[in-house]
C-alpha cells in the first residue's frame, strides 16, 4: 500500500485546479432539478486502477462491511481509515467549498438554520466535537449477482447534504448491470433516475433531502440511492462522504 499511497500523493497536485475549472453553475443546475449532477472524467484510467488495488489490502481501513449480513444487499464494502489516501483527501477538500454553496442555498430555501462553513477541516471540527469522529470515505466491491439496496448515509446529528461516488470500473468491458439508481418521493410524487457513468466519472447527490418548488415555494423531497444487481464482472467504486460517523 505505501507504493501506491506514494503515487497518489504525487498526483495530488493536480486535483484541486481540476475541480476549480469545472462549470459549477451547470453542476448547481443539475443538482437542483434532478438532485445529482455527473462530473465526467474527474480519474484517469490508471489513478481508477490504482485506487481499485486498494480493496484487497488489509491495512488503511478502519472496517469492513458485508452487505447482507445487515440486509443492505449484496457486497460489501470497507471504510478508509484517518489518513485517507492522498488523492481521496485532496479530492474530498477541493469538492467541499463548492458543495457547501449549493448545500447553504439549499437550506436557506428549506428554512434550514444549518450553514455550512467554507472549508472541510471547519466543518469536520464540527462533526467532532458532537463525537462524530470516524471517517466515512469508502471503497465497495460488487461481483456477479450484488446489488446495494435504496438507502441514506446518516451518521450522526451533522449530516451534510451533498456526496459524491466515483466509478473505477468501465461498464461493458469490467461489469455488466451494476447502475447507479436514485428515487425521489416529494408529495404524492415519485419517480426514479438510474444515472449512466463511465470509469472515471463522479456522481454529486443528495444524501436525504433537497427542496423542490410546488404551489407554495419550496418543499423537501426525499432522496435514496442504491446500485442494482451486477449481471456479471466486478465493480468498484470510492464514496466521498463530507461529514463522519459516531
Amino acid at each position: 500500500m505505501t507504493n501506491l499511497m506514494s503515487r497518489m500523493d504525487e498526483q495530488e497536485q493536480a486535483v484541486k485546479p481540476g475541480i476549480e475549472t469545472r462549470d459549477w453553475t451547470g453542476i448547481g443546475h443539475g443538482l437542483d432539478a434532478r438532485g445529482h449532477a455527473v462530473l465526467p472524467g474527474v480519474l484517469t484510467e490508471g489513478r481508477c486502477r490504482e485506487l481499485a488495488a486498494l480493496y484487497p489490502l488489509e491495512t488503511g481501513y478502519r472496517s469492513r462491511v458485508v452487505m447482507a449480513r445487515h440486509g443492505f444487499g449484496r457486497g460489501e464494502y470497507k471504510y478508509f481509515a484517518y489518513p485517507l489516501p492522498p488523492l481521496l483527501d485532496q479530492l474530498r477538500h477541493a469538492l467541499y467549498p463548492r458543495l457547501a454553496t449549493i448545500a447553504n442555498r439549499w437550506n436557506r430555501q428549506l428554512g434550514i438554520d444549518t450553514q455550512y462553513p467554507d472549508e472541510l477541516a471547519t466543518f469536520l471540527q464540527r462533526c467532532h466535537q458532537a463525537g462524530q469522529t470516524r471517517p466515512t470515505p469508502l471503497i465497495l466491491q460488487y461481483g456477479e449477482g450484488d446489488y446495494n439496496c435504496l438507502h441514506q448515509d446518516l451518521y450522526g446529528e451533522h449530516v451534510f447534504p451533498l456526496q459524491v461516488a466515483i466509478l473505477l470500473s468501465e461498464p461493458g468491458r469490467d461489469f455488466s448491470g451494476g447502475e447507479f439508481v436514485m428515487t425521489e418521493v416529494s408529495g404524492k410524487s415519485q419517480r426514479a433516475d438510474v444515472v449512466p457513468m463511465r470509469q472515471g466519472d463522479a456522481v454529486v447527490f443528495t444524501v436525504n433531502q433537497r427542496p423542490t418548488t410546488g404551489r407554495r415555494g419550496f418543499r423537501k423531497a426525499a432522496m435514496r440511492h442504491g446500485v442494482s444487481r451486477i449481471r456479471s464482472g466486478r465493480r468498484h467504486t470510492v464514496g466521498l462522504i463530507f461529514h463522519d460517523a459516531k
